[in-house]
């Protein structure tokens, strides 16, 4: 037997989350592995995020976290969650649901309704 939902709520809602990172692949166990380049930064640069209060298991981006100047079409499948403006990477999530890559202008959109963190 796994976790109750209230303790998956509790452990998630313990976990401190600032900023995300794209990445074309699995970010690695440091964050570092498979970065993309946008917004005119060399790397990959971290953005705002905040997450909602975990609910049912699971905490919910809280709002939609945009990204522009990445290369045409380019392929974003994982995000990186980030602590402390980026200096503590917490964990790297496969992007399962929306799309997984940016457009032809090379602009990228995270979805605040589907993209979550979870305790498996």
């Amino acid at each position: 037997m796994g976790l109750s939902t209230t303790a998956k709520n509790q452990a998630l809602d313990a976990i401190t989350i600032d900023r995300v990172s794209f990445h074309s692949g699995d970010p690695g166990s440091a964050g570092t592995s498979n970065t993309i380049t946008y917004n005119g930064s060399s790397g990959s640069p971290l953005v705002a995020a905040t997450l909602n209060a975990a609910s049912s298991g699971e905490r919910v981006l809280n709002a939609d976290v945009s990204i522009t100047g990445a290369s045409a079409n380019q392929s974003i499948t994982y995000i990186g969650w980030w602590l402390n403006s980026g200096t503590v990477f917490k964990a790297g999530y496969a992007i399962t649901s929306g799309d997984t890559s940016a457009n032809a202008s090379g602009a990228y959109t995270l979805k605040g309704t589907t993209t979550k963190l979870s305790i498996g």
